[in-house]
C-alpha cells in the first residue's frame, strides 16, 4: 500500500496470398524483445528507494501495452504531482486511414484503460478526465493511494494481444459472453454483441465492402505497407508497427517482402482471408459513442480495452476489422444493419478462440515520456 508521503509524482495488414501459417520462432533477438516487453513486473522492481519514479515508468510501460492503430503507439507520457497525462503524438497520425482522429483518441482510451488497471493493482485509484481545451487534447490521470488489487483484467494485460487469425469458430458460453458485454459498457457508449450468424453475415458484407474501397485507394495501400514490418529485426529495430508474423505470414527480410506485399496483397486475396476470418469467430463487438467527439472517442477506446483484456483473461482472442468504421459512407447503413440506429459506430472486433500468434513491438519508455 503507498501511502501519500511515498507517493509523489513531480519526483518523477498482411499480405494474404502468402501461405497462412504460425512461423517458428523468430531470430533471439526478436524472441528477447518479446521477454522484456509482454511481462508483469519483476517482483519488489517499484520497492524501496526510488520508489517513485520507478512506479510510474512501471505504469506507463503497462500502458504502452495497449493496442494502437497500425501498432503505431501514437501517445506520449507527461509525469505531474500524482498524476500522468496521456497526449497524442501527432506525428504518429495515420492521415488516410484516420483522417479524423478518430482512431488515435480510441487508442489513447486503449492506453489509458491499460493504466488504470496497473495502477489500482499498485495501489493507486485512478481518476480519468479529459482536457479537452487543450491542443491537443490530453488525458489527465490523477493517482491517489488505495488499497491494492490485481483484477483479472490487470493480469491479462502481457497475454492480450490482436490476433489476427483463424479463431476455431466455436460459440462462447452465455456466462462468457455476459462478462464481456458487462466489461465493454460504460457511461456514454452502446455495446452491441453480434453472435447470431445472419446478423454477423451482415456486417461482414459492409467489412468486405470497406475493405474493397480501401485496397482500391493507392494512398491507404501506401500507408498501409510504411507501417508493415516484415523481418524480426525490422519489428526489433523499430518496435512498432505491424510485423508480419503477427499476421501469421513468414518473416521475410524487407528487399524481399516489400515485393511480394504488392504482389499478393490484392482485394480477392484479402476479402477471402477476412470472410474465412470473420465467419470463425465466435462473435464481432460493435462500439458506439453517444457522440462523435474526442471525449466519447477515448471512453470507447477504454471499454474496448476492457473487453479485450476480459476475453483475454477468459482465454479468448479478438482482431480489430475497422473497415466499416474507416470508409465514412458505410458507417451509417452498416449502424443500421446491426442495430445500432443512428448511432456512429466507432470501434468494431471479432473474437473467438484460437491459437496465439508472434506478439508485436513496443518502443521503449524514452521515447514515449515527454
Amino acid at each position: 500500500m503507498i501511502t501519500r508521503r511515498q507517493f509523489n509524482l513531480s519526483s518523477a495488414g498482411t499480405f494474404a496470398g502468402l501461405p497462412a501459417c504460425t512461423p517458428a520462432p523468430g531470430p533471439g533477438r526478436y524472441e528477447q524483445a518479446v521477454a522484456d516487453t509482454w511481462r508483469h513486473g519483476r517482483p519488489g522492481a517499484v520497492a524501496g528507494a526510488g520508489l517513485q519514479r520507478e512506479l510510474v515508468h512501471e505504469l506507463v510501460r503497462y500502458a504502452t501495452l495497449a493496442p494502437s492503430s497500425h501498432n503505431t503507439q501514437c501517445w506520449t507520457f507527461r509525469l505531474a504531482d500524482r498524476a500522468i497525462h496521456i497526449a497524442p503524438d501527432l506525428s504518429r497520425r495515420c492521415p488516410v486511414v484516420d483522417p479524423d482522429d478518430h482512431h488515435l483518441f480510441v487508442s489513447l482510451g486503449c492506453a489509458t484503460e491499460n493504466l488504470v488497471q496497473a495502477a489500482l493493482a499498485h495501489g493507486l485509484h485512478a481518476e480519468v478526465e479529459l482536457a479537452a481545451d487543450m491542443s491537443p487534447p490530453t488525458v489527465r490521470v490523477q493517482l491517489e493511494p488505495t488499497r491494492a488489487l490485481a483484477t483479472p483484467l490487470f493480469q491479462a494485460i502481457p497475454e492480450r494481444q490482436s490476433t489476427r487469425g483463424d479463431y476455431d469458430g466455436r460459440p462462447l458460453a452465455p456466462a462468457d459472453l455476459a462478462l464481456l458485454q458487462q466489461a465493454g459498457s460504460g457511461p456514454g457508449v452502446q455495446l452491441l454483441l453480434l453472435t447470431e450468424r445472419a446478423v454477423m453475415e451482415r456486417a461482414l458484407d459492409f467489412v468486405l465492402q470497406g475493405n474493397t474501397a480501401q485496397m482500391n485507394d493507392p494512398a491507404f495501400v501506401d500507408e498501409l505497407k510504411a507501417w508493415i514490418r516484415f523481418s524480426a529485426d525490422d519489428a526489433v529495430r523499430t518496435g512498432d508497427g505491424l510485423y508480419a508474423a503477427s499476421s501469421g505470414n513468414p518473416s521475410l527480410p524487407a528487399w524481399l517482402g516489400r515485393p511480394l506485399f504488392s504482389l499478393f496483397f490484392t482485394t480477392g486475396s484479402e476479402n477471402d482471408k477476412i470472410a474465412r476470418q470473420l465467419r470463425s469467430s465466435a462473435g464481432v463487438a460493435v462500439f458506439a459513442g453517444d457522440a462523435a467527439d474526442v471525449a466519447h472517442w477515448v471512453t470507447v477506446g477504454r471499454c474496448a480495452q476492457r473487453l479485450a483484456l476480459q476475453a483475454t483473461a477468459l482465454g479468448v482472442r479478438s482482431a480489430m476489422l475497422n473497415q466499416p468504421v474507416e470508409v465514412a459512407a458505410l458507417r451509417a447503413p452498416f449502424a443500421d444493419a446491426v442495430g445500432l440506429g443512428a448511432a456512429r459506430p466507432d470501434l468494431v472486433l471479432r473474437f473467438g478462440r484460437g491459437p496465439k500468434l508472434p506478439p508485436s513491438l513496443r518502443r521503449p519508455l524514452q521515447a514515449v515520456l515527454a
